[in-house]
Order: C-alpha cells, then structure tokens, then sequence
C-alpha cells in the first residue's frame, strides 16, 4: 500500500498481502477509516451480476503514519520481504 499511493485496494487484496483473516483485518481498517487514515467507498461491480465492492486508500495522514512506523526499528524487525503477494523467510 505504501508503493501505490492513491491506488484503491480491496480488502481481499489486503487480505492475501497481509496473510490477516477478515476477522481481524476488516476491524482494522474500520478503525483506521475512523481515525483519518484511510479513505473507504463502494465501487460499482467489475462484472455484472457481483455485488459493489469496498476499497481503501490510505490519506496523507496515513501515508505519514505508514512511512514512519515503517521505518521504526520494530517495524524493521517483524518485516518479511514480499514477492508476488507471496512472505519469504
């Protein structure tokens, strides 16, 4: 999220990027929403017949607190590195 600033993702794609289950993914970006970090709207289906979909994007403010916690030395510590949306040890 902190290389496409201003793209919307969906929560499944945050899902798969995280490895978070809904459960505990969806409280968080309604907190976040909450808090200013994060824009949400409805975007219109895809494909006709599926349901409108919610996406997020991260706020300037967002993006602030992102790149910071980032670069935090626990952030550092807990990083795993990422390739095509798959953890590498």
């Amino acid at each position: 999220m902190l290389d496409a600033r201003g793209e919307w993702r969906h929560g499944y794609d945050l899902a798969a990027l995280t490895g978070l289950k809904s459960g505990t993914l969806y409280p968080l970006l309604i907190r976040l929403e909450a808090q200013g970090y994060l824009e949400a709207e409805w975007q219109p289906p895809a494909v006709r017949g599926r349901p409108p979909r919610h996406a997020y994007r991260l706020t300037a403010a967002g993006l602030r607190l992102a790149r910071m916690e980032a670069g935090s030395p626990e952030a550092l510590a807990s990083t795993k590195t990422w390739r095509n949306g798959e953890a590498m040890s």
